[in-house]
Order: C-alpha cells, then structure tokens, then sequence
C-alpha cells in the first residue's frame, strides 16, 4: 500500500503548530529535517532547537480526502495565527517500503583499528573474537560511521594496542551515544566518565552501556557540572573531547584542565580550515600537540601534557 507523505518548509516558530495540526489530521509519523546542511549537534539542555529553515513531513496510510484535509489544515491555521499565511504543503505518494529496515540495512559492522569492531545490536559480530561494541545509536551522536568518531575510535584502538589505556580511567566530554567511552572500557579502561549537555545523550550512553554488560561503576554519566560531584577525580590519563571547534576553542582551558601530568588528550569533530585555531588553543595550555590526522575534511587532534 502506498503512503500519502505532506511536507512544508516551516521557521522554527512555526513547527510546533503545523506538527499538532497534521498529528490531529491522523498522521503516522512527523519527522524533522534540516533543509540545508546545517546540523545542530549542541544544543541548550532541555531544548529541542530547530534549523534555520526546518522541513516537516506527515506520513499518512489514508490516501482519501487529500483536498479536504488541506482545506482543514489551512483554516486551522488560520484561526491559530489570524494573518500569518499557512506554509505551502506540498504532498505525493510514496511507494510501500520497509524504511526501518533499509535503514537498518545500511547500517552494517565497522571495524576500527585492529581489533576493535562497532556492531549495531541487530547484527551478529563478524568476529566472535574482536573487541566487539554492540550499538544502537537512538537520538544520540555517534555511530562510529562518521569520520570524527572514526578517528579517535582508532586513536583509543592504538592506544589499547601500545599498554597507555589499560588500567587507566577516561573522561569523554560531550559522550553522545556513548561509543567512545565504551570503547575505551572494552579495550581495557579502568574505568570511563562520560559527560554531555543533552540528557538524550546520557540514557542512549545508558542503554548501550547496559546492552554491552558494562557496569554502573564502570561507566559513571553526569552533566558537565556535575563532574567534581560524581565521587571522581577531575584530572585523567586519557581525555577524548569529540564535539565542535567552537565549543572545543571556548573551552580549552576546562579541557585541558582535566588532563593529568603525562596525561593524553585527542579531539575532533573539527574541520581542516579550523584545526590551526584549535591546536593555537590547546598549545597556549600547556599540552603539546601532534600534528593533525585528516579524513575526509574532518581533523583529528592529539596531544600529551608533559609530566
């Protein structure tokens, strides 16, 4: 059976209105996009902040009374926002198709460095005998797929492979889905601290680190404020920070602060035109820092604090 899909592009003032009026229409699913290329991935706690230029879509599995439904949709909004023109509502239908599925299927296993191998919940790890992740990324960043996780995953595999992680703890600041600091405890970590400013990205950390048998004790999550509170020390061997140059730049002196003497550091979710800035602010607190690792316009930055 095919699908009817509606799809307006919307300011954000305008998205929660149009999404109640299409659920009250009987939509199936509201889904949120960027309608650019312009992605939020730090956002005020308890907010839910929208693009510039925001597209909303409806799916419907009720393909009668299109004509009528868009009469209602706009009168609706009328008597809502007397003066403000409804959005354009575009609409067309789709063919059925099992859109979980192919995305699930898109998603296959992932091995990072040599032994280590990201493997969604749904698939059977390719070998038994890897350091196997099992993950599934719900509303939280990190999959391991996009290049700045992909590069400080390898950077925690070598680490592992050379003796510096193992029996060592790891604070991961901005944790997301909480592959970084779960990895780090497959390979060998003592222990991880994963903290993040959005509470989606705590429970995702919670429930990947329940879905691969890791202890409370083991993987402790806090809010950022909340880290000198959690009962644990406030400076670390080994320190990830995989987030944004901005923010990564505005808090250089936080993070470089919880690295230890002789401590390592590696950040990323950096573009190459904006590493020089990063590494100037990094240097300028005392750590010595490599130089960048690139992939596909995307940096890596490492460093060390000097005992």
């Amino acid at each position: 059976m095919p699908w009817l899909q509606l799809k307006a592009r919307i300011a954000p003032e305008q998205a929660e209105l149009l999404e109640e009026l299409l659920m009250e229409e009987g939509a199936t699913a509201i889904t949120l996009q960027d309608a650019h290329d312009d992605p939020v991935f730090e956002p005020e706690r308890g907010t839910t902040p929208l693009w510039d230029e925001t597209v909303l879509t409806g799916l419907y599995d009720d393909l009668e009374g299109l004509t009528a439904m868009l009469e209602r949709l706009a009168a609706a909004w009328a008597q809502a926002m007397p003066g403000e023109p409804c959005p354009e509502i575009e609409h067309e239908l789709l063919a059925d198709r099992d859109w979980e599925r192919e995305w699930m299927d898109d998603f296959q296993p992932l091995r990072m460095g040599q032994r280590l191998w990201i493997v969604p919940s749904w698939h059977e790890p390719p070998d038994p005998n890897a350091v196997n992740l099992h993950l599934d990324p719900g509303l939280a960043f990190g999959t391991g797929t996009h290049p700045t996780t992909a590069l400080c995953l390898e950077w925690l595999d070598g680490l592992a492979l050379t003796g510096e992680l193992n029996e060592r703890a790891v604070l991961d600041i901005g944790c997301g889905s909480g592959i970084l600091a779960i990895a780090a405890l497959k390979l060998g970590a003592r222990q991880a601290i994963g903290t993040d400013i959005d509470p989606q990205a705590l429970q995702a950390s919670r429930d990947n680190a329940a879905r691969n048998a890791i202890a409370d004790e083991d993987l402790r999550l806090c809010y950022p404020e909340e880290l000198a509170e959690a009962g644990t020390a406030t400076t670390f061997p080994v320190v990830i920070a995989n987030i944004l140059a901005g923010p990564l730049i505005d808090m250089a002196a936080t993070v470089a602060g919880h690295v230890a003497p002789a401590g390592r550091l590696v950040l990323s979710g950096i573009l190459e035109s904006q590493a020089g800035e990063v590494l100037e602010a990094y240097r300028e607190q005392g750590l010595v820092m490599n130089e960048p690792e690139i992939r596909e316009g995307w940096v890596r930055l490492s460093g060390r604090r000097p005992a």
